[in-house]
């Protein structure tokens, strides 16, 4: 009804109005007004920084590269953040946190530890023990891509189980209480992820909120880039190659104010029979996974959480991810597996379509 006496009153001619001598006044307020509207629109937006700055370098034994929406180049900064998580949790620095810590030293460890300690038992409780920072002695008696499976025994591997489980180690007043002296930390699996978050929390700090964190092949993202548009970040198309030199991508994902991680590696695997396996240690048995995920990817709000659940999901299989995944929607997941037949396949979460 309102809208149809609008089109009458529309359609009516135009009624003259008598010219007052107010007007005038009234009506150069109403021209400043709209002036200076416009002129503060134009200096706020001349304020916005178009600036995109990148920083690179190595850390963790792999390379970072680092873009972000500053006038001030960050790259000092940014490599004594990572140097703090280094001297806190790896465990190939000898002068670490960690390092102590497996070496029974009485020592207060720091909020970086205390973090990822906290967050490695929810992931742990979450996926029944398949995430586990105490599967280092294992880890290290199979040797990188198993090389020492030919040493590897049933003794040995029972032997070192019972040192093996979370349950084993807490935290009180910012010490690492063990119940068993021979139980070892390996946060290998969660510090680079949680690497990659530290930055990102600095840059917030600074105040910026445009980003893109990537250590390693682990993303987090927040704001746009630098053309004004989401952040691109790729999946690597599952392409037999042992030489690593073909990088066709299987999948490109738009997204903002996520991270995203990846664990197992297609192109690392070794093989039995007609099927292919990942470099992934069971901490429940003790010896390699059996399952068919070669690859986990998984998306979620901060990188050190990916990168948890994408390690427990090489060790669980399929099935028992997708159980976890249907507890935990706040999660998109990406899978490569070997079927049957040996051939490689893929499989995504339904709410991982709305980043393609």
């Amino acid at each position: 009804m309102k809208l149809s006496r609008l089109n009458q009153q529309l359609d009516q001619p135009a009624q003259r109005h008598p010219f007052r001598w107010w007007h005038i006044p009234l009506l150069i307020i109403l021209i400043a007004g709209t002036v200076l509207a416009y002129y503060s629109g134009d200096r706020h937006h001349s304020k916005q920084n178009t600036t995109y700055l990148m920083s690179e370098g190595f850390i963790f034994g792999t390379s970072y590269h680092i873009t972000y929406n500053s006038d001030t180049d960050l790259q000092s900064s940014i490599d004594s953040v990572l140097v703090t998580v280094d001297q806190s949790l790896s465990p190939f620095n000898k002068t670490s946190i960690i390092t102590a810590v497996n070496n029974n030293q009485d020592i207060t460890v720091d909020s970086h530890f205390t973090t990822v300690f906290n967050l490695a038992k929810i992931v742990s409780r979450e996926t029944s023990g398949a995430f586990d920072i105490t599967v280092a002695p294992l880890v290290n008696a199979w040797g990188f891509g198993f090389k020492n499976k030919e040493t590897i025994t049933d003794t040995l591997i029972e032997e070192l189980l019972t040192h093996v489980g979370i349950e084993k180690v807490s935290l009180t007043d910012s010490h690492v209480i063990k119940t068993d002296s021979m139980t070892m930390l390996d946060c290998s699996a969660i510090a680079k992820g949680y690497g990659v978050d530290a930055v990102g929390e600095f840059l917030e700090s600074k105040g910026i909120d445009n980003y893109m964190v990537e250590i390693g092949g682990e993303v987090r993202v927040r704001g746009l880039n630098s053309n004004s548009q989401k952040w691109s970040i790729g999946i690597v198309k599952p392409v037999e190659d042992s030489t690593c030199q073909q990088s066709e991508l299987q999948q490109i994902l738009h997204v903002t104010d996520l991270a995203m991680a990846t664990s197992g590696n297609y192109r690392n695997y070794y093989e039995e029979g007609n099927r292919k396996y990942a470099h992934t240690i069971d901490p429940h048995t003790g010896h390699p996974v059996q399952h068919s995920i070669l690859s986990s990817t998984v998306l979620a709000k901060d990188c050190a959480t990916a990168d948890a659940y994408a390690t427990a999901f090489m060790v669980l299989g399929m099935d028992e991810a997708r159980k976890v995944l249907n507890r935990h929607p706040e999660l998109s997941a990406f899978f490569i597996y070997s079927d049957n037949e040996g051939k490689m396949q893929n499989w995504n979460t339904k709410n991982m379509e709305q980043y393609k």
